[in-house]
């Protein structure tokens, strides 16, 4: 009998004709999970119990499987803590069909990478293996990507597009909110965020819907608005495909197959398209590698030693008293929504944390239980690595800090806000800003070998205010 996980919900994962799922309220126990999020994933799970050939069992806790005998599953999916249970339990490994690639495919990138890890060089590698937008072995449109076309900041009317879909609520919600409701009045869970409509597939008949609906209405301009931020639209043109894709309702390589046959039917532009693709064949088949490639000691990394706790803000999703006004409504839309795209969660969230020296394995648990998009195997290469920089260049090159300059560039935020990015000192001194050279000098010591940080440590060096900023940034109590 294949074992069914949260994650593994589509027909893509069915190799054997019985199934078992299992319902464990425990999962919710362990962590505090927004509340959209544990709705979402116990929806999805009785939706799919629903099939004549899936056999449900509630259970206490995982180690409960040790009841049904020869079980086999894709548990590589899941996270560490999963993969060392079912090797107790001697539950058969089946190769994991919700990424673009398996180990085979690693180990032959890491044959040619070497010590020397690259997203772009492994995205190459996907697009020829895979054979997507490619033509007589070279990429369509003779670049690989189109990133310098896919940087264009929010337009001042709005992108114009329509709500992106949204599935109805049926009785199966109302029997979710129950139980939920259940075990946070019974103490056996806790949950963050605000409870709300479902806004996010749980079913294929949605997570299908979902696609077209991306595919038809929001693709074309994916690319360029890639990295806009807009405080009139949640959404801006991102696909929200990431939490279907995450529990296994739909295959990552038919979601890319769709996003090039829009291309090549004249619906959307090469630079979109290319763009959404590498997200998902590039990035997120990367970081899932990652996780595994790296060991279980990735996430308690801390190179620059930050060990602040995470604000009360943010562990119960409250923005009161948050001034800062991209901060303030990048957390309003975490807690309304269990969502915000990536720019937010790198530019805004991260970009706090790294700043303000935030316990980097408490943003990432906080990342996991706050989205409901997030798993274990995709938050550390995102949080650890790329956002706080905490495993010392392993995963990217630089820290990715900014100061207040740049969110104005890409947001809207700014024009509502009491801060200045243009300001370091001073009543109105963006927080962004100070933060980034306050950064900067909290660590020098630790950056100065690092080249591709140069030009601003030279910077740092010919700041006439600094020791005002020091001392402003101690002082700082909130956002």
């Amino acid at each position: 009998m294949q074992l069914l996980l949260a994650d593994q919900l589509g027909p893509h994962f069915e190799q054997e004709a019985k199934l078992l799922l299992p319902i464990v309220d425990n999962q919710f126990a362990k962590r505090n999970y927004h509340r959209q999020k544990a709705h979402l994933i116990r929806y999805a799970q009785l939706a799919r119990a629903r099939a004549e050939n899936v056999e449900t069992v509630r259970l206490e806790s995982y180690r409960e499987l040790k009841d049904f005998p020869q079980l086999t599953s894709m548990v590589s999916g899941s996270s560490r803590s999963f993969d060392a249970l079912a090797e107790t339990l001697g539950i058969t490994k089946l190769r994991n069909p919700g990424f673009c690639s398996d180990k085979s495919d690693w180990n032959a990138y890491l044959a040619k990478a070497g010590k020397r890890l690259r997203l772009e060089d492994f995205y190459r590698m996907q697009r020829t293996r895979l054979s997507l937008l490619m033509s007589a072995g070279e990429p369509v449109g003779g670049k690989w990507n189109f990133d310098e076309d896919n940087r264009l900041p929010p337009p001042k009317s709005g992108l114009g597009l329509p709500l992106p879909y949204r599935p109805e609520e049926d009785e199966l919600d109302a029997q979710v909110r129950v139980e939920l409701d259940e075990l946070e009045r019974s103490g056996k869970a806790k949950f963050i965020g605000v409870d709300a409509p479902r806004i996010f597939p749980g079913d294929r008949e949605q997570a299908l819907a979902a696609l077209t609906d991306f595919i038809t209405n929001r693709l074309d301009l994916f690319g360029p608005f890639e990295d806009a931020m807009d405080s009139r639209d949640w959404t801006m043109a991102h696909s929200m495909l990431s939490v279907p894709m995450n529990l296994g309702l739909l295959s990552p390589l038919e979601v890319v197959q769709a996003a090039v046959t829009a291309y090549e039917s004249g619906a959307a532009r090469l630079a979109s398209v290319e763009g959404f693709v590498r997200q998902i064949i590039g990035w997120r088949d990367y970081v899932w590698q990652l996780y595994w490639h790296f060991d279980a000691g990735y996430e308690n990394l801390n190179e620059l030693a930050a060990t602040n706790e995470i604000p009360a803000g943010w562990q119960d999703l409250s923005a009161d008293g948050i001034e800062a006004n991209c901060l303030s409504s990048t957390l309003k839309d975490v807690s309304e929504r269990a969502w915000s795209h990536h720019i937010p969660r790198l530019m805004v969230l991260g970009n706090t944390a790294l700043q303000r020296g935030f316990d980097p394995k408490s943003v990432n648990d906080w990342f996991i239980d706050a989205f409901a998009d997030g798993t274990p195997w995709v938050m550390p290469a995102n949080v650890i690595g790329m956002s706080l920089y905490a495993d010392g260049g392993k995963m990217s090159t630089k820290p990715y800090a900014a100061g207040g300059a740049y969110i104005k560039k890409m947001s809207n935020y700014c024009g509502s806000c009491r801060f200045n990015p243009a300001v370091r000192v001073g009543e109105d001194a963006c927080p962004f800003t100070a933060g980034y050279w306050n950064f900067l000098s909290k660590n020098s010591g630790r950056l100065r070998s690092n080249h591709r940080i140069r030009q601003p440590m030279a910077g740092l060096k010919r700041l006439t205010d600094l020791e005002q900023l020091l001392e402003q940034e101690k002082k700082r109590e909130s956002l």
